[in-house]
């Protein structure tokens, strides 16, 4: 692993600080209608300063930057407490399961929208009896000409409520056992046959949506992979969600900072010295293992099993750095929102992108190969 930051990736660096100091807005939250048309808008500024998908090819939008100078962008994003990404299911999950799965016309087709916010994507994943056990799902798809009729329902599907489209596993082969036959595609949320009724959270605001498909016509072209291959295309977008792309250390580092800024602001209380420089020093560590990471796949590596590794270390540093701060405060919590709203996302954390349990399941079979435990 190499530490030291090349001269081009350094420049890289400044530019984008330069950029975000003066660029970078205050919007209303993306889980309301006016916040999510801005957000769009401010995807659509970062594409036209190729800054919305940095390591993507040029004729996708983005700079053929390396992972590095990706991770060094993610990091000034962070810091310059940018907006949140509106694009971030489309641009961090989905856009490389289509590097990876996906056909030129695909690429050609979906990406270049995906990077300016003119298509933003749902993810449908779960089901209401298929949540972290994602190989339970009932969601159909049934062979008709020219393509696919999809029926179900899919739950906690992020963005869906003012999305555009979505992507998620059906059951093609109801035959084929728990992980096989099936199938992965991308759908349009405003087709004929899809109901989309948004699930309100404690704020009132809809982060997500419940997504009722009746007889929805996807063709062959919205096929990821092969039919009944789905669950392989599936591993991709998970891996990337747990391992790399969808929290990346300069969310951390940057929370840390603040962190540390509090409890020097609130008179360095010593009974939570001991908390916060643990949180700085999970930020700095996550930070580092990134750049292990980033070095291992430049040089032709793969994400793989151990991304649940990584999920379970960066989703309970998030939990602990949030609740390190919310005492700090006491009662003045109730008045800062911005450490109140981190806290209250860092209680997901745990749950989306599976659950520790089925974190912890797989580290034990996949990476210590212990044995599977019995079902009863």
């Amino acid at each position: 692993m190499d530490l030291d930051i090349d001269a081009e990736s350094a420049a890289f660096r400044d530019e984008v600080r330069q950029w975000l100091t003066a660029h970078v807005p205050t919007l209303p939250s993306m889980d309301t209608a006016e916040g999510f048309a801005a957000h769009r808008e401010w995807e659509a500024q970062l594409a036209d300063a190729r800054l919305s998908v940095v390591s993507w090819p040029r004729e996708y939008g983005g700079r053929d930057a390396s992972l590095l100078q990706w991770v060094l962008f993610e990091e000034e994003y962070y810091a310059a407490r940018a907006p949140g990404r509106v694009s971030q299911n489309g641009i961090f999950m989905l856009g490389p399961t289509l590097f990876a799965h996906g056909t030129a016309e695909q690429r050609d087709r979906i990406l270049p929208a995906m990077a300016r916010g003119e298509q933003v994507w749902a993810q449908a994943w779960s089901e209401p009896e298929a949540g972290s056990d994602i190989a339970a799902l009932r969601s159909s798809a049934v062979r008709t000409d020219g393509g696919w009729l999809l029926s179900g329902q899919k739950t906690w599907s992020s963005r869906a409520a003012f999305a555009d489209r979505a992507f998620g596993l059906f059951r093609t082969d109801p035959g084929e056992r728990r992980h096989r036959g099936l199938t992965y595609f991308m759908f349009d949320l405003r087709a004929e046959g899809v109901t989309v009724r948004p699930i309100p959270q404690l704020d009132g605001e809809p982060g997500f949506a419940e997504i009722f498909l009746d007889q929805v016509f996807v063709p062959d072209a919205d096929v990821i992979g092969e039919p009944g291959q789905g669950w392989r295309v599936a591993m991709t977008t998970a891996n990337n969600e747990r391992g790399l792309s969808l929290r990346s250390p300069g969310r951390f580092l940057a929370a840390a900072n603040r962190l540390v800024d509090l409890w020097r602001s609130t008179g360095e209380p010593a009974a939570s010295r001991d908390r916060v420089a643990d949180a700085w020093i999970g930020a700095r560590a996550y930070q580092l293992y990134t750049f292990g990471t980033v070095s291992r796949l430049a040089e032709g590596g793969q994400l793989g099993p151990e991304s649940s590794v990584n999920k379970l270390f960066w989703s309970h540093l998030d939990l602990d750095l949030h609740d390190t701060a919310l005492d700090i405060l006491g009662p003045a919590a109730e008045t800062d929102r911005a450490w109140v709203d981190g806290y209250l996302f860092s209680l997901a954390g745990p749950i989306y992108g599976g659950t520790d349990q089925i974190q912890r399941n797989t580290i034990a079979e996949r990476l210590l190969g212990l044995p599977k435990e019995a079902r009863r």
